[in-house]
């Protein structure tokens, strides 16, 4: 529903600067099933100026699956961006622009300028004071892509701070993928037998074999839609109560449950492989979070507080 909004602000004056696209076209345009791209439609048709009278609404038709609007004008102009929708989309422009695979490309450095050109110099004076550094380790990211491509195993020496070690891996790569700013590494791991994901910069050490890629039958590529974590029945189920000012847990972890308790509260259940990764999460939050379940969680968790306030006196 999140995406709905936007998605017919866009629609509308599309379609009033095309009349009578078909609907498979349109839909295919729109990344839709005809089926979703009709539910817009019918939606579209409800809506329109105060007065709600036959002359207010919009007037849409796709008879035949040939799509006619009228009486949309007052939104058919498209949409314009703010300053800070500006300067986020030139930041992470600029971001892409620094990553290895993007160097000295020159379609991308283009639409940057023509996006500085056309946003003015608020937007430009915002986004150039914002700095992003991609810290890679030395040389990895090049040698995994190109193990990725040429579908060639690869040895690692792997950093994993949830358990401050560092691990042998031998690896059939699969891709490459950014998510939320970090490059992960995703494939078939020989020393946990499963698909798993390494993030690039915690790539100590990297040797291309000269070893064809031979994963089984079932490494298949993760869905990393919603983030790279994803918890199993496996994992420790933990109980957190949650101010309002801690509310931002249950919308960027994937938690199982949610129980609103008032005044802004919850409490919410989710699952981590990894206690230390757990302790520190519930450090962060201090007074908008603690820890319900599990006891010896919750005991860990004011142990290592007051270890780290002890460092102050």
């Amino acid at each position: 529903m999140n995406d709905r909004l936007p998605r017919l602000l866009a629609l509308v004056p599309y379609l009033m600067s095309h009349p009578g696209a078909q609907v498979p076209e349109v839909a295919r345009l729109f990344g839709l099933n005809e089926k979703q791209l009709i539910d817009d439609l019918q939606l579209v048709w409800m809506c329109g100026l105060p007065g709600h009278t036959p002359g207010d609404l919009i007037d849409v038709s796709w008879d035949g699956g040939e799509i006619l609007i009228d009486n949309a004008e007052t939104i058919a102009r498209p949409l314009k961006l703010g300053v800070d929708e500006v300067s986020a989309l030139l930041v992470a422009l600029r971001m892409l622009a620094e990553l290895p695979e993007f160097a000295g490309t020159e379609a991308l450095a283009r639409v940057i300028a023509k996006l500085e050109q056309a946003a003015g110099d608020g937007a430009a004076a915002v986004s150039n004071q914002v700095a992003v550094e991609i810290d890679t380790a030395p040389g990895a990211l090049g040698t995994v892509t190109s193990a990725a491509r040429q579908r060639r195993r690869v040895s690692l020496r792997y950093y994993v701070p949830g358990r401050d070690e560092v691990t042998p891996r031998e690896v059939d790569p699969l891709r490459v993928v950014l998510v939320d700013g970090h490059h992960y590494l995703e494939g078939w791991c020989y020393r946990a037998e499963a698909m798993r994901m390494f993030r690039v910069d915690r790539i100590l050490a990297v040797d291309l074999l000269d070893v064809p890629v031979d994963p089984p039958a079932e490494a298949e590529p993760i869905d990393v839609t919603d983030g790279v974590f994803r918890p199993s029945e496996s994992d420790e189920l933990v109980e957190l109560e949650l101010t309002a000012a801690g509310r931002w847990v249950a919308e960027y972890y994937p938690v199982e449950s949610v129980h609103e308790l008032g005044e802004g509260r919850q409490r919410v259940t989710l699952r981590a492989r990894d206690q230390s990764w757990l302790v520190r999460l519930a450090l962060r939050l201090g007074d908008s979070g603690r820890v319900l379940k599990p006891e010896s969680l919750a005991g860990q968790v004011a142990d290592t507080a007051k270890a780290a306030l002890a460092n102050y006196y």
